[in-house]
């Protein structure tokens, strides 16, 4: 029988072999018999968090049943949630608050057993819809493709149990036009072969604006929402449930005309933010070459309101995102509105981010010299700063790159204990590391812990020591001051010491 590891407490869960969870699904609607059903359809790093807003929703008392997969990748979430422990790690205090309070209602379970959605009178899809990349060596994109059929598998599901007056909620982020040319259509067939009626069930999409980090459950509950429906009374629907468990008196609820319009927005204002970084990783090269410092240049700018948003530069974009939200539109563009066209500057702009721990790494090379035979210490494997989210991580092509020239690497961060996509442990004393007298520290992840006073005075007692910050984590007094001691360059400033 094969076996689910849990990356973070390392327990073992058997996976069952017969997917039938009845039993705890029974006991469960017993326990919270008269209130209405949600079933959240995903339980990874937005379904996991969304699954405990809905059962702390604000105006309603529901029972939420978060459902994954029975693998390796989701079983031991279901397990782990079950068994009293959240899967995620934030620096997000309400967390912890959320779900001790789904505990004590008993209003969350976790299965894998897809006889649930019968059950539901909400369904939120909340699943992962990924996009297939080929890269040169340089991780130039060449072509990129997406590939719809877990999406569809994950419909269809749906579609197999679901009872006809559903209301389904898309939150994946997907390309434009999915909810009118796949949900749909794929609903309807379904409950046309089970003979149920094709006029009660209603279909919405609204997506998340989620920051992983500080205010995660902030981020879904009191940020403004994007919403429409496949109609009018989809709509309507929509808007209704959202105001049970978004914080309306924080914050605005917009509606949009179509579907096609709200998915538009998404992959949109994530493809600007793209975009946007793509723009100054061009500049921050150019920084270099002219020897100047790029964030006092763009502290400059962002004096004006027009500019405050413009990026700083860094090791590249991670995370689930903005390293393919941009392809979606593109893709879509062509396979279901039938244009020649694609959007070549949002390709562009993925493709650029994408070589930008490339470019770190030449950097690297170019100021400290050969890392073969060195002892190299990475602080912080996540993509963004306080958060524990390995995916997409513009830091293991860094490490990559590091190991495969003969250096020998010890990794470091506060938030993650085993990096999944590498399939390693994660050092959680930065004590241990720096007792280990590297010989080259890179800053490879904004966490607040490594720019507090106290992890200054101990960069401070080590042994002079090389120190690469790839993403512009100290303030110029912070670096005056550890550079007194050590030889210092960051990434996109002119100076090297």
């Amino acid at each position: 029988m094969p076996v689910s590891v849990n990356p973070l407490t390392k327990e073992s869960f058997d996976i069952p072999e017969i997917l039938d969870d009845s039993e705890s699904i029974h006991g469960f609607l017993e326990n919270n018999s008269g209130k209405k059903i949600i079933v959240v359809q995903g339980l990874g790093f937005v379904g996991a968090v969304m699954s405990l807003v809905c059962a702390n929703a604000v105006t309603e008392e529901y029972a939420v049943i978060g459902i994954d997969l029975a693998n390796e990748e989701s079983y031991w979430k279901i397990k782990s949630i079950n068994n009293g422990f959240f899967p995620l790690v934030a620096d997000d205090p309400k967390i912890n608050e959320f779900f001790k309070n789904t505990r004590k209602k008993n209003n969350f379970l976790a299965t894998y057993d897809p006889q649930a959605y019968k059950y539901a009178d909400v369904v939120i899809v909340d699943i992962n819809l990924d996009v297939q990349k080929e890269s040169s060596d340089e991780n130039i994109l060449r072509r990129f493709d997406v590939d719809l059929s877990g999406f569809n598998f994950a419909i269809e599901t749906i579609g197999q149990h679901c009872r006809e007056n559903v209301f389904i909620l898309v939150e994946t982020t997907v390309p434009p036009g999915t909810c009118e040319n796949i949900v749909k259509p794929i609903i309807e067939s379904h409950f046309t072969q089970r003979g149920l009626a094709l006029n009660q069930y209603r279909l919405g999409h609204s997506y998340e604006r989620v920051m992983p980090g500080p205010a995660y459950v902030d981020s879904i509950r009191e940020y403004p929402r994007v919403y429409s429906g496949i109609n009018k009374v989809s709509a309507d629907k929509t808007e209704s449930f959202l105001k049970t468990i978004i914080d309306t008196s924080k914050c605005e609820l917009t509606r949009l005309e179509h579907t096609n319009a709200t998915e538009i927005a998404k992959v949109l204002e994530n493809s600007y933010r793209a975009m946007n970084i793509s723009f100054v990783i061009e500049w921050s090269r150019f920084a270099e070459e002219a020897d100047v410092d790029l964030y006092a240049i763009i502290n400059a700018i962002r004096a004006r309101d027009t500019h405050a948003n413009l990026m700083y530069p860094g090791i590249g974009v991670g995370g689930y995102c903005l390293t393919k939200d941009p392809l979606l539109a593109s893709w879509a563009r062509q396979h279901f509105f039938g244009s020649d066209s694609d959007l070549g500057m949002s390709v562009n702009s993925v493709s650029s981010n994408d070589q930008m721990p490339i470019f770190a790494f030449k950097r690297l090379i170019k100021v400290f010299g050969s890392v073969k035979g060195k002892k190299i210490a990475f602080l912080g494997v996540s993509y963004r700063g306080d958060v524990g989210d390995t995916r997409f991580t513009p830091v293991k092509t860094l490490v990559d790159l590091v190991q495969d020239s003969g250096a020998d690497v010890i990794l470091h961060d506060p938030l993650v204990s085993y990096w999944h996509e590498k399939q390693c442990d994660v050092e959680s004393s930065l004590d241990a590391v720096l007792d280990s007298t590297p010989d080259l520290i890179v800053i490879s992840a904004g966490h607040s812990d490594y720019k507090k006073e106290v992890t200054l005075k101990r960069f401070m007692k080590i042994d002079p020591a090389e120190i690469f910050d790839t993403i512009g984590l100290f303030n110029e007094k912070q670096l005056l001051r550890l550079k007194s001691k050590h030889k210092v360059s960051v990434l996109g400033r002119g100076d090297i010491n």
